[in-house]
């Protein structure tokens, strides 16, 4: 915990995915709320199937899920949308030719059932 999954449509180009989670891990690691960065694992995958409204033509996305343990505050979550919400403005190339949504989401985590351990 946190985990942050990114998604994003394969008709974005020039997406320098090693870039995009490197800046997101710094946004986040880098909050006061967060106390051990090694805690903070990013994945990252690009869409081939997906359907935006009626007619995906000329549309995409990026997508940036965060899941924290429950009990952040609004204000705490709210910061951390804009962090990464900033990151997803410097870090997705301008496409001239598609209309790109960009989005955060910030789920908390159910304490009582979610694990974590070392091997």
């Amino acid at each position: 915990m946190p985990h942050m999954y990114v998604e994003y449509s394969s008709n974005l180009q020039g997406v320098n995915e090693g870039a995009l989670m490197d800046a997101l891990n710094q946004a986040v690691c880098h909050h006061p709320t967060v106390t051990d960065e090694a805690d903070v694992k990013t994945r990252i995958a690009s869409q081939s199937n997906y359907r935006i409204g009626l007619n995906s033509a000329g549309r995409a996305f990026a997508h940036v899920e965060l899941r924290l343990m429950a009990g952040r505050t609004a204000e705490v979550k709210k910061e951390l949308s804009d962090r990464i919400a900033a990151v997803l403005k410097t870090q997705i190339p301008a496409q001239p030719t598609l209309d790109v949504q960009l989005s955060v989401d910030i789920v908390d985590m159910d304490k009582p059932s979610y694990f974590k351990g070392k091997l």
